[in-house]
């Protein structure tokens, strides 16, 4: 019984849906059969990389420039389909296709668009983005301490940036800077290489072992003019590139639901216990539904938010909304899914573990669920609350 109880799919057109499919069968037979190894060893498979280029989805709701100029309802499926078959993965494309493209899409000039969007959409040049700071992550508007100094025709960027998915290997990395002299914030692409940056991976992490995220540190790092993103002249543009993929994170905790109840669901089927298979038991079964009536909320409200945002009517607040209650809600789907393999659950090769574990990043970043909260609450109260 496929986790799309309600067929959301039939919402998208044939040739939309083809491509859904097609990323699910990537993700199944290319991805799955190797993930744990990777997961264990905290590395990214990057020979799946041609495959995720030749799919054609790097900037899926974004035109022009090599990317596909699809429905943001496409480009949620799509980051669902790639979490439930891995969390990491998903993560990695949602930094490259929506975060480093997106600020290129929304806030780079015509002639930077050219130079480096259609290499990024076939992912021969792979991005990054750098906003998270070590002292800095729900205060990040009010606390970027990286600077920028303006020295003739170039930059002069200092600081660190920590938590930087695919910061460590990516060619281009988006780094959003404070204008020394006039406090505004800034983007600047640093290709991979500049004298003064230096990238290194954060060890023994817990969640999303198999992609990388690195503290970034720029010491006197020159940037040309050239590189500095032109249409991005305060944080009001870095929360537009944020505001567009913060729904995506949120349709990702409903795939990494969707990939914990569907493991748990095949063992259910095939263990059996007193003589016949799990899956007959009452409480079992009350495991599964309480599991697909979490994954059918969550997808249903991403699906409105998305249709929402291809009519331009989507705001910060709903945005907010859909990413702390799909996040809960997943934190616990996960969590009844190793309930219910009961010892089985923690062996990694049952693969349920690893959603447990990518459930914990999902539900801290790109927002954490209590500032999401609150930005939802100041919406509906009209009273700031979050300091």
């Amino acid at each position: 019984m496929t986790s799309d109880f309600y067929d959301l799919e039939a919402l998208l057109d044939d040739d939309d849906r083809a491509l859904l499919y097609r990323v699910r069968n990537f993700m199944d037979t290319e991805v799955q059969p190797i993930i744990n190894e990777y997961w264990t060893r905290a590395e990214f498979p990057r020979q799946i990389i041609p495959g995720l280029a030749k799919l054609g989805i790097a900037g899926t709701q974004f035109s022009g420039y090599g990317s596909p100029g699809k429905s943001a309802l496409l480009d949620g499926m799509i980051a669902m389909e790639l979490s439930r078959g891995d969390p990491s993965v998903s993560t990695f494309m949602g930094v490259h296709g929506g975060l480093a493209m997106g600020s290129m899409h929304l806030c780079a000039s015509e002639e930077q668009k050219e130079r480096w969007l259609p290499a990024m959409a076939r992912m021969e040049l792979i991005g990054a983005f750098g906003l998270t700071e070590p002292d800095s992550g729900s205060d990040v508007a009010r606390g970027l301490r990286t600077t920028a100094r303006r020295d003739g025709d170039t930059w002069v960027l200092n600081g660190q940036k920590k938590w930087i998915g695919n910061g460590s290997f990516a060619d281009l990395v988006i780094v959003w800077a404070q204008d020394v002299d006039t406090s505004r914030v800034l983007g600047f692409v640093v290709e991979q290489g500049t004298e003064g940056f230096s990238a290194v991976d954060l060890e023994d992490k817990i969640a999303l072992r198999a992609v990388q995220n690195a503290v970034l540190t720029l010491e006197d790092v020159r940037v040309p003019e050239e590189n500095r993103l032109q249409e991005a002249n305060g944080f009001k543009d870095t929360a537009k590139v944020l505001r567009t993929t913060r729904a995506g994170v949120a349709w990702s905790a409903v795939g990494c639901s969707r990939g914990a109840y569907e493991h748990a669901l095949r063992y259910a089927n095939e263990r059996t216990q007193f003589g016949k298979p799990i899956a007959s038991f009452q409480l079992v079964q009350d495991l599964l539904v309480r599991m697909l009536g979490n994954i059918t909320a969550s997808a249903a409200l991403c699906m409105r938010l998305s249709q929402l945002q291809d009519t331009g009517r989507m705001t910060d607040e709903q945005a907010s909304l859909a990413k702390a209650f799909s996040t809960v809600r997943m934190r616990e789907t996960a969590g009844w899914a190793r309930e219910l393999m009961g010892g089985n659950g923690i062996l990694l090769e049952h693969n349920v573990g690893r959603f447990v574990a990518d459930a914990e990043a999902i539900y801290s970043y790109e927002g954490t669920r209590e500032v999401n909260t609150l930005i939802v609450g100041r919406a509906i109260t009209g009273i700031g609350a979050i300091v």
